[in-house]
């Protein structure tokens, strides 16, 4: 059945109120073949949300009339891919936290997403829906991050760049994150395809950011990936593991002309979707 979100402005009520009503539709909600899934409260605005699995709107609406007669003001039909985008998928793990103290001034793994043409998407699909697509990558990504015990640094509009402790925690994610995308993809009528790049080494942190060769290289092989396709550094295919573990995941080499970098720099490509294909260097 389709999935529906609806907004209730209900100014004044109490947490207690709206869970009491939510309690009230899922009392009668099989009379009409309709599952409350869950809501949500917002009770500086004194809004709630609910997202309901129904035949129709109008179903769903007759649920709430008959239970507590708070009706909806708005109710849309949502795509699951994009449900699952920001609450994750029913059979997720749950997530391990990121561990935020572990930042000492060490060695990290650097990691990039950069949404490919957004430029052109909110061209195409203006301010808003380019925004909502946006938030659906930002939740994707800080879900594996969450995973894989990666730190969020910063966002970078069309993009969040991440930091990690371990080399090879950075490369699992980026594979989670593409394909994260690849589930989202295939049930969404808009799509979102984003490239990754990852280098390794001491970046110099100052105020909650980070700095230097490492963040750069980084940010230049993200810039230089082809649509879904991760590029890493020679330092990064180095520490993953053992040859036998980087053969079953690594394609070859190419060497890349990067912005601001006077020598071509190593990269692999990560065969994230299964196939192994050789990485063509490129001018940047």
């Amino acid at each position: 059945m389709p999935i529906f979100m609806d907004r209730h402005d209900l100014p004044g009520a109490t947490a207690a109120e709206v869970a009491e009503a939510h309690l009230k539709d899922l009392s009668i909600q099989d009379q009409y073949g309709v599952k409350f899934l869950t809501y949500w409260f917002d009770h500086r605005n004194g809004r709630t949300f609910c997202l309901i699995d129904a035949p129709d709107a109008a179903t769903a609406e007759c649920v709430h009339r008959e239970a507590h007669g708070y009706l909806a003001s708005e109710v849309v039909e949502v795509s699951l891919s994009a449900v699952e985008a920001f609450l994750g998928r029913i059979d997720d793990l749950d997530p391990t936290p990121a561990n935020v103290e572990g930042r000492d001034a060490g060695h990290r793994a650097v990691l990039f997403t950069d949404i490919v043409g957004s430029t052109e998407m909110t061209s195409r699909l203006g301010d808003r829906m380019a925004t909502e697509l946006v938030r659906a990558h930002d939740s994707m990504v800080r879900r594996c991050l969450g995973r894989a015990s990666g730190r969020e640094v910063k966002h970078t509009g069309d993009g969040i760049m991440a930091a990690f402790t371990s080399s090879p925690a950075a490369v699992d994610c980026a594979v989670d994150i593409q394909r994260e995308f690849r589930h989202f993809n295939a049930d969404s009528p808009e799509q979102i395809h984003v490239r990754i790049g990852l280098d390794c080494g001491e970046p110099v942190e100052d105020s909650n950011d980070l700095f230097g060769a490492t963040v750069q290289t980084a940010a230049r092989l993200c810039s230089a990936a082809s649509v879904d396709q991760i590029l890493v550094s020679e330092n990064v295919f180095h520490e993953y593991g053992e040859a036998e573990s980087r053969a079953q995941i690594f394609a070859r080499a190419g060497r890349f002309r990067l912005k601001g970098f006077a020598k071509p720099i190593l990269a692999y490509q990560c065969a994230w979707a299964g196939g192994r294909q050789q990485v063509r260097g490129s001018r940047q």
